[in-house]
């Protein structure tokens, strides 16, 4: 069943048997979302607000969208224009629920792999836990300077007030444009969000785009980095574990290397039962799957991943967080 699943995204990009027999599943998920929303116009469903200016970043389809490295991006902008900032995000692939503090000798298993990956990169405090108000609370109680919390993922998750919402959009679109399981959409669209920013290709007219493309240097467990240049020299292996596999695996084929054999595993796999199978070759990972890899294999290569949105985008989002941001 779950290998069933794990297949059925591959059946979203367009309408087809397998999607339409899904329908009466997905009427059932358009009811209770529809009663979600009445509940929250009644004020059913209580929504919180703490002390900082809360930015949301999150998707509208189920799996990757882009949205952690957008997160790192607003993260690593409002840090350099002085922002005392903090990040709080569910942790996806984590073995426990309770709240956790990211830490420097924290692992992706207890923590999560894109959490883990965010403290890593912009050394600002990182929170997981899976309800994003208590999440916040626990940062900004531990973290009392934090004036602005960006949350990695959550656009549904509604009980934690937010002052700005960013949605990011990857080449995918909107699939077939019907809801779950049928569909990607885990909310009808078009909705409402202050920001619409594609990651990869555009794909619908509204919105800003953005450049991404990997870097020109691998970086080894110890830090050191190696060029892509040499790499491409010789063969490699490639395995990934995140939602979009073969984004990552046209990357490479684009800087033409010469991929001997590459694996696909499911999004935030903990690597623990896969072995190369060209373990005398270069391994080459991503960024994300780096924080787990290294740990068994440390001789693996993370190629991180140049993302850069529009200045337009730019213009817009400090416009935005200026006339929202109340806390100094």
């Amino acid at each position: 069943m779950s290998q069933w699943l794990q297949q059925l995204p591959k059946y979203w990009r367009n309408r087809n048997a397998i999607t339409y027999l899904l329908w009466p599943f997905e009427a059932v998920y358009k009811i209770v979302w529809g009663f979600r929303q009445w509940a929250i116009s009644q004020g059913w469903i209580e929504q919180h607000r703490v002390n900082a200016t809360v930015i949301v970043v999150g998707n509208v389809v189920a799996g990757g969208g882009g949205k952690t490295p957008l997160t790192m991006a607003i993260v690593q902008r409002l840090v350099t224009q002085g922002f005392k900032v903090g990040v709080v995000s569910r942790g996806f692939g984590r073995a426990q629920a309770s709240l956790q503090i990211v830490k420097a000798d924290s692992l992706a298993t207890e923590v999560g792999d894109e959490p883990l990956m965010i403290f890593q990169k912009c050394h600002v405090p990182v929170v997981v836990g899976a309800q994003r108000v208590e999440a916040a609370r626990h940062l900004l109680h531990q973290f009392p300077s934090v004036n602005v919390l960006v949350c990695d993922d959550g656009l549904q998750h509604i009980a934690l007030q937010r002052d700005i919402e960013i949605c990011a959009m990857d080449a995918t679109g909107l699939g077939n444009g019907r809801l779950l399981p049928a569909g990607p959409l885990r909310e009808p669209w078009p909705r409402p969000v202050d920001l619409l920013l594609h990651t990869h290709q555009r794909t619908l007219p509204e919105g800003f785009e953005s450049r991404r493309e990997l870097s020109s240097f691998a970086v080894a467990s110890q830090g050191k980095t190696l060029s892509v240049a040499e790499l491409k020299l010789k063969p490699v292996e490639v395995v990934s574990a995140i939602a979009q596999p073969d984004a990552f695996l046209a990357m490479l084929e684009q800087r033409e290397f010469q991929i001997r054999h590459s694996t696909a595993l499911p999004d935030h796999d903990s690597f623990e039962t896969w072995q190369p199978i060209h373990p005398e070759l270069p391994l080459l990972c991503t960024e994300k799957d780096a924080v787990k890899l290294w740990t068994r294999f440390p001789h693996a290569l993370a190629l991180p991943l140049v993302f850069e949105p529009e200045v337009a985008f730019w213009e817009a989002f400090d416009q935005l967080f200026q006339s929202r941001h109340r806390y100094h």
